[in-house]
């Protein structure tokens, strides 16, 4: 796709609302409406990407999402890692890497993804 222009993109976001307002869920994909919506879409797609990419969060931010999911503490997350609560500190705080063991177990646990722990 062609780099989309600000003017573009303001454009699409104004039709998009627009098309939203006259599209249901029943209306057909392949409505001439639809596939505009589909089309203006694209275009703000390519936009925010373009210029405001959302990298990956970082080990830490995950961690402390999912503690705040689970309702869990540093010492109950120690005690989930098989660890201390000061070596988690220590990891969260970035002055220790983490071991193969709690790689493996912030996955499989914590359900954090494996793309996240490596970064």
């Amino acid at each position: 796709m062609k780099s989309v222009t600000l003017k573009e993109y303001i454009a699409a976001n104004i039709r998009l609302e627009l098309l939203l307002k006259e599209l249901g869920n029943e209306t057909p994909e392949d409505d001439p409406p639809m596939i505009e919506l589909v089309e203006v879409s694209d275009i703000i797609e390519h936009y925010e990407e373009t210029h405001f990419p959302i990298g990956l969060p970082t080990l830490k931010e995950m961690i402390e999402l999912r503690m705040f999911e689970m309702g869990l503490k540093r010492k109950d997350l120690a005690t989930l890692l098989n660890t201390s609560a000061s070596r988690v500190s220590e990891y969260l705080n970035g002055r220790r890497e983490i071991t193969l063991n709690v790689a493996k177990a912030l996955h499989h646990k914590l359900n954090i993804d494996s793309d996240i722990i490596l970064q």
